[in-house]
């Protein structure tokens, strides 16, 4: 099981305990973001675009912890940028794991094998690296936009698996991916012995270089179909079994947009975390004030129309499994009946495996990596 029982049970009492309140708009992960500055310049990220007096800043543990008092999820996720960047990181995972949250440090990985061996983190069933990583080695350096960085994250993996750390990986999927280089390297990464992998979409960021690649729903569904279906029971997931259903375009959720709140350095971001619509001061007037009818599919807002990211279904397909005896059923059956033969997607998968897939020409053609162009030429 991917998920440690543990932390099942957290999840789970605390989503019933929330449903017999009658609150409705209540946080699952706290998207805590103590930094925005990064390592590396990912096309897809839109992070660093920020000027350099934002990315010099960074958020102290005393106002990341009145955060996550004020939120109250059992979960926090810290992105970043890399939030192995931050000076205080090794007293903020200290001071969250004595709260007994449960932690996804989400990090590029190139500084984790250092960062262990100095010492700076010791092994917790409260602390999960979730590694960034965006499929096979080749793909992997083109998303990220520089050579080199897939082997420097695979050291710092089989380090922290060794000294006895969660790990996960964290994959986002872009137009144009190959379904059967994903379906590889999800059997790289069970070999390396992570506790599960988590994929998404990848959601259209206003400032991020690379407009021209992100999904829409029909091809989200097509692509996570012929990845996901047939599935080797070798794989697990550190995910709802429902979402990736979602995914494969089996389920129809709507968005949660207050099911991962997020706070940075300018203050609890409008929803959602993906969007750029201002912040406000409080935890409780983002709650209260925000006019959450407007957000979604349904809502018809133009910003929500293509997106299936985690952040925002994920948190739905949690809701619904806890939500009554279907839900409950649906996500048992999911969990033990979890390869989904499905004949159609797999005569897609032989056919798209036909087609070249080389990232690193599109990349040097956009001209956002040209370190790669040697590469390429090998």
């Amino acid at each position: 099981m991917a998920v440690p029982i543990s932390q099942m049970w957290t999840v789970a009492s605390y989503v019933l305990g929330q449903k017999l309140r009658g609150r409705k708009h209540y946080p699952l992960v706290l998207m805590l973001e103590p930094l925005f500055r990064c390592n590396l310049a990912c096309a897809g990220c839109g992070k660093i675009q920020y000027p350099a007096h934002i990315l010099k800043q960074n958020l102290s543990v005393e106002d990341c912890l009145k955060a996550v008092d004020e939120c109250g999820a059992p979960m926090v996720s810290i992105p970043g940028g890399e939030p192995l960047l931050h000076p205080q990181i090794k007293e903020l995972v200290e001071a969250l794991v004595a709260r007994k949250k449960y932690i996804y440090l989400c990090t590029n990985a190139l500084l984790l094998k250092e960062r262990l061996e100095q010492g700076t983190f010791k092994p917790s069933k409260y602390l999960s690296f979730s590694v960034h990583m965006d499929g096979q080695e080749e793909h992997h350096d083109f998303a990220v936009c520089r050579e080199g960085t897939f082997q420097k994250a695979m050291e710092g993996i089989r380090l922290a698996v060794k000294m006895g750390f969660r790990v996960t990986t964290n994959t986002t999927l872009f137009d144009g991916a190959d379904p059967a280089s994903v379906r590889g390297f999800f059997d790289e990464m069970m070999a390396t012995g992570v506790e599960g992998m988590m994929v998404s979409p990848g959601y259209a960021y206003d400032k991020a270089p690379d407009q021209q690649n992100f999904l829409g729903r029909r091809k989200t569904n097509h692509l996570f179909g012929m990845i996901l279906s047939n599935r080797k029971k070798s794989w697990k997931f550190n995910m709802s079994p429902l979402f990736l259903e979602f995914l494969m375009g089996k389920r129809d959720f709507e968005c949660t947009p207050w099911g991962s709140p997020a706070y940075n350095v300018f203050g609890w971001q409008k929803p959602c975390y993906l969007l750029q619509e201002g912040y406000y001061d409080s935890f409780k007037e983002l709650i209260e004030e925000t006019k959450w009818e407007q957000y979604g599919v349904k809502s018809g807002n133009p910003k929500c129309q293509n997106c299936m990211v985690h952040c925002g279904y994920e948190p739905s397909a949690v809701d619904y499994t806890f939500g009554g005896v279907g839900g409950i059923w649906a996500n048992v059956k999911a969990m033990l009946f979890n390869t989904y033969p499905d004949a159609q997607a797999a005569k897609d998968l032989a056919e798209e495996a036909k087609k070249p897939h080389r990232p690193i020409e599109r990349l040097v053609q956009l001209g956002i990596a040209k370190d790669l162009t040697e590469k390429s030429a090998a």
